[in-house]
């Protein structure tokens, strides 16, 4: 029996919608050669993360391994798996390969981070491929949300692997690559091994929808509105922003772009030859000029993005904008769970405006990326592997998409991230286990989070924060008494008394019939300092404070 095992290893996606990073290794056990799959990053909330900028996953099992990484494999634009290349491609070093779209929001990535572009590798579609030691890997198109996405195949010397990628079965996009079903078959024909497979829509019990089913509606919708129409979506959605984009025009509607991302988004798509006939656009300025009927704004934000256009209009105006009684926006996307509540507060703030909100809570102006239940079925009948091993999808998505797999005779396995899959028998097979977690870019560096930061600063936020400051002198006597600063908390307690005043008088005190010993003790005399004004300030106002207590020797 051969030493030698073809491993899969979630790092971020699967368990979780968001973050995605896949490896794949072949060789003796902790000596293969690898490739990583996607890296992606997830976005932050002020409940669970405030001030985080991004989430990205942790790869410091795969860094520890970095000179045996043979490559890294993009399979589409998102930001869920290409927006951590930057920050991290210098702690991996291995070359990027991509589709040309792909490749062109990868390099993009690359330069803003400071990273070199030209470590990103452009690679034509199936069947081209990319020799990665003892593997052979090849892009093989698929209909998706974004332009240009790809499945992999991925060839050992164990046998063929297909990792589906993020898809739906569309077969007509509009842009982008229509489901080429003969194209998977035959990929497939000689047997597969395992299929790596998207289970977002797993409970989607309807067929997907093609994306060209959009139009109609669409432009029925701005025919008959009134005023300005406001139309938010996923920028990476090319698709959709050349269907509400030609709707727009057709309806005698000049199209202005607002929003870095989008305006980044239709470049990249126009450079690389993808987006074609996409009507000309007109700049804020200009529209302003226009009356208010023949103005169509593509707006980023459709997920409540606090600093994105659709927020900010939301709030008064942006770019000279400013959206009045009679006007019509539309959310032409689908909430992400998690994000809701600043959706309905953007919804809310146009309507106090008098603008008419239209979402997509009947399914007519959007259409979903991923495969819905009936689709997934057809992917497995087409591929017909010999086990299935669900990825992208929450643990409930994960284990329902077993389910189906089992009930047609597939084996499968619910793998989260850290699970390494042995994939080299007859049954996928769990190897080990990896520590796994996030990693958040907080302003300008990264902190792991094991680190306390991000933990500290929602205890700050729930329970406020009290500065203690005190001078001792040579004689291990109090200079003066300590004084206190107070910050998100009430500045009375309930007597009406200052809640400064209350603590500094408490903690000195304290201070004046304190032992020598605790005089003495630096730690020792914080943590009474620290449990007397959580004490006070639980009296006084019912919270307990972070405290940090800074003590200052002289001599």
């Amino acid at each position: 029996m051969s030493s030698e095992r073809l491993i899969y290893l979630p790092l971020g996606g699967a368990g979780e919608i968001g973050m995605n990073a896949y490896v794949y290794g072949y060789g003796a056990p902790d000596q293969e050669r690898l490739i990583v799959v996607d890296l992606g990053v997830t976005f932050p909330d002020m409940d669970g993360t405030p001030g985080v900028d991004l989430i990205f996953p942790d790869i410091a099992w795969l860094e520890a391994r970095k000179d045996r990484i043979e490559g890294i494999f993009i399979t589409h634009a998102h930001e869920d798996h290409v927006g951590a290349i930057g920050h991290y491609w210098e702690k991996l070093g291995a070359p990027v390969y991509a589709r040309i779209f792909t490749a062109n929001i990868a390099r993009r990535k690359m330069a803003e981070a400071g990273q070199p572009e030209r470590a990103v590798e452009t690679v034509q579609a199936w069947p081209e491929t990319v020799k990665a030691g003892p593997f052979s890997v090849g892009f093989l198109p698929v209909s998706h949300s974004i332009p240009e996405s790809a499945g992999l195949v991925i060839d050992s010397p164990e046998g063929r692997v297909v990792h589906t990628g993020d898809f739906k079965i569309d077969h007509t996009p509009v842009v982008g690559d229509p489901f080429d079903e003969a194209l998977w078959a035959d990929v497939a024909k000689d047997g597969i091994k395992a299929l790596i497979c998207d289970s977002t829509n797993v409970f989607s019990p309807h067929e997907g929808r093609s994306e060209a089913g959009l139009a109609e509606p669409i432009e029925e919708l701005m025919r008959d509105a009134k005023g300005m129409v406001v139309a938010t979506t996923f920028a990476s959605n090319i698709a959709r922003l050349k269907t509400l984009a030609v709707a727009g025009r057709n309806a005698g509607r000049s199209v202005c772009l607002l929003g870095r991302a989008m305006r980044r988004m239709t470049e990249a798509a126009i450079e690389t030859g993808l987006l074609k006939d996409f009507p000309p656009t007109i700049s804020p300025e200009d529209a302003q000029m226009l009356p208010r009927e023949n103005v169509l704004l593509l707006a980023t934000g459709s997920q409540g993005e606090r600093r994105a256009a659709s927020a900010q209009l939301s709030q008064g105006k942006y770019l000279g904008l400013r959206l009045k009684e009679g006007d019509t926006f539309l959310f032409s996307s689908k909430t992400i769970p998690g994000n809701e509540k600043s959706v309905i507060r953007i919804m809310n703030n146009l309507s106090e405006m008098g603008v008419d909100v239209i979402d997509d809570a009947g399914g007519k102006y959007h259409v979903s990326g991923h495969a819905n239940r009936p689709d997934l079925e057809k992917m497995h009948e087409i591929m017909r592997p010999q086990m299935l091993i669900p990825m992208h999808g929450e643990h409930r998505h994960l284990r329902e998409h077993v389910k189906i797999a089992e009930a047609k005779g597939m084996t499968g396995v619910v793998a989260v991230n850290g699970m390494m899959i042995n994939l080299s028998g007859n049954a996928p097979k769990v190897e080990e286990y990896v520590e796994t977690g996030r990693t958040y870019l907080d302003g300008a560096v990264q902190v792991g989070a094991l680190d306390g930061i991000i933990r500290d600063r929602i205890r700050m936020a729930l329970n406020g924060h009290v500065i203690v400051t005190l001078i001792i002198d040579e004689d291990d006597e109090p200079l003066g008494d300590p004084w206190c600063e107070v910050m998100g908390l009430s500045e009375t307690g309930r007597g009406n008394a200052p809640l400064v005043e209350i603590l500094e008088a408490d903690l000195a005190q304290f201070l004046a019939r304190a032992k020598d010993r605790t005089m003495m003790d630096d730690d020792r005399l914080e943590k009474e300092l620290k449990k007397i004004v959580r004490q006070v300030t639980q009296n006084e106002i019912g919270k307990k404070p972070e405290v940090t207590v800074v003590v200052s020797r002289l001599g």
